[in-house]
């Protein structure tokens, strides 16, 4: 028999896996019944979406102890996941380099702060795009925004006049780097009161918007009728239970017609919400907005508040407490309706079993388990919240 070293064969977090439960001796592992090559391959697939899932983590500002702590890794291994991760955009980054002159920075110090988006000299921002209506639809609703005195991201043209520049079938623009950070405390009342007040006035700028820009006319409760219920159908009812899905859209169905429509941001979070010395400072990223329901995107910020698993995580009261915070600062800018109150919790139970379906399509068992994990949380809450006026 052959013995060969563990931590020769092994990936790092795999071995620290096996450590806790034997270590210091010989372990013998006998042969699979066939299929290794493609139980590997398996293994290998989600390894490699764990790692781009703790590099885009990373990126937002987790640090290396955080990620330790919410994918059960050494600090050391997260560093290596992270270096290794970002050894795959550089293909990327000597692209930008070639570009960069256009806009006449030669030699700029470039920092990666997004999959898709780099710092320039600390002053600008460089997002890279696939496609160009995309880019263009972006650059017009910031113009829109700007003019109605919104904080939004302005672009910078390149030397020749143009808005944006196309080099190798990839498109790039370059924006002056908006205040502020995503670095923040997101139990702080009071920063989740600036939040709902960022929304409202977001809200209130985007109804100029969807009038001078056309936009993808979507529908939560279509969505749950379609794709998603198909996904959870697909998968056998994991990890969402027919019963459980029948019962959030018959609820999102009673109250759908009367839930005001409009365009959102559809991607809230405090990665795409500035904010600077505790103030709100600028909105990026509209690269998901869409005509939908209003409620939607305090609802999506709402339930993301309970994505986090590490030591930072809300207690049931303390996210309560956000909740309302948040509910408040909207309505002191325009008012919610009745429905939409009503509809709250709904929305939130919706929105999380939405992100239970695209992952089971994903193949990605742990974050459908995760969202089912909050979709849970925000049921448990419902009477809690109906206490607060936020459910029916």
């Amino acid at each position: 028999m052959k013995y060969g070293n563990a931590s020769e064969i092994l990936p790092e977090e795999l071995l620290e896996r096996v450590r806790e439960y034997y270590q210091g001796g010989y372990l013998y592992i006998p042969k699979g019944n066939g299929c290794e090559a493609g139980q590997k391959t398996v293994y290998q697939t989600e390894l490699e979406k764990r790692d781009q899932h703790i590099y885009l983590k990373r990126l937002e500002g987790r640090t290396n102890g955080q990620l330790g702590v919410l994918y059960h890794l050494s600090e050391s291994s997260i560093r290596r996941i992270v270096a290794r991760e970002r050894t795959r955009y550089q293909e990327m980054e000597e692209k930008i380099k070639q570009i960069l002159p256009l806009w006449g920075l030669e030699d700029s110090h470039m920092a990666q702060i997004y999959p898709s988006a780099w710092e320039i000299n600390g002053l600008y921002v460089l997002k890279v795009y696939s496609d160009r209506n995309r880019l263009e639809r972006n650059l017009k609703i910031s113009s829109v925004l700007l003019e109605c005195g919104i904080p939004a991201a302005e672009a910078v043209p390149a030397e020749t006049g143009e808005s944006y520049v196309e080099f190798q079938d990839t498109y790039f623009v370059m924006t002056k780097k908006l205040p502020g950070d995503n670095l923040t405390d997101i139990k702080d009342k009071k920063l989740a009161r600036e939040m709902g007040c960022a929304m409202a006035r977001l809200h209130k700028a985007f109804q100029k918007c969807e009038k001078e820009i056309p936009f993808w006319d979507n529908s939560l409760l279509k969505e749950m009728k379609g794709w998603i219920r198909e996904n959870l159908m697909n998968n056998g009812w994991q990890p969402v239970s027919e019963g459980e899905y029948t019962r959030a859209v018959e609820q999102l169905e009673s109250v759908y017609e009367t839930l005001p429509k409009q365009l959102i941001h559809r991607d809230v979070h405090f990665g795409n919400f500035l904010f600077h010395e505790s103030r709100f400072s600028g909105y990026i990223d509209f690269d998901l907005s869409q005509k939908n329901i209003r409620i939607f995107d305090l609802c999506y910020f709402l339930a993301g508040l309970l994505a986090e698993e590490t030591r930072e995580a809300f207690t049931r009261a303390e996210w309560l407490e956000n909740v309302q915070a948040v509910m408040e600062g909207y309505e002191s800018v325009t008012r919610l309706t009745e429905a939409e109150k009503e509809a709250a919790c709904c929305v939130m139970e919706c929105i999380e079993i939405l992100f239970a379906a695209y992952f089971t399509g994903k193949q990605d068992t742990k974050l459908a388990e995760d969202a089912y994990r909050i979709f849970c949380f925000i049921r448990d809450s419902e009477a809690l919240l109906s206490a607060a006026g936020l459910s029916a």
